[in-house]
């Protein structure tokens, strides 16, 4: 169980980071401006870019149009952040 917590916490912390690392490539603006302009919620955005919190498929859709990448895109340059053989789930 533990190992799995350890998963989560790395997932959560490469989505983050990749989620700010394009809000500052593709948003003039702060955090509270880009969230306010697309209806993010700040607080829990703030959270989703610290890692802190799971991204939700429907948010990080969301996040993907308003940046104005494809969601493939997005999920594809998670998985590349992502050690190669990086599971959440063990065989």
């Amino acid at each position: 169980m533990q190992q799995d917590e350890n998963k989560i916490k790395i997932f959560n912390k490469v989505v983050g980071d990749l989620v700010k690392e394009i809000r500052l490539k593709t948003s003039s603006g702060s955090l509270n401006q880009f969230a306010r302009e697309y209806d993010f919620d700040r607080g829990n955005f703030s959270k989703l870019e610290r890692g802190i919190i799971s991204c939700r498929l429907i948010t990080a859709w969301k996040f993907a149009e308003a940046s104005g990448i494809k969601f493939s895109e997005f999920a594809k340059m998670i998985e590349d952040k992502l050690e190669k053989d990086f599971k959440l789930i063990e065989e």
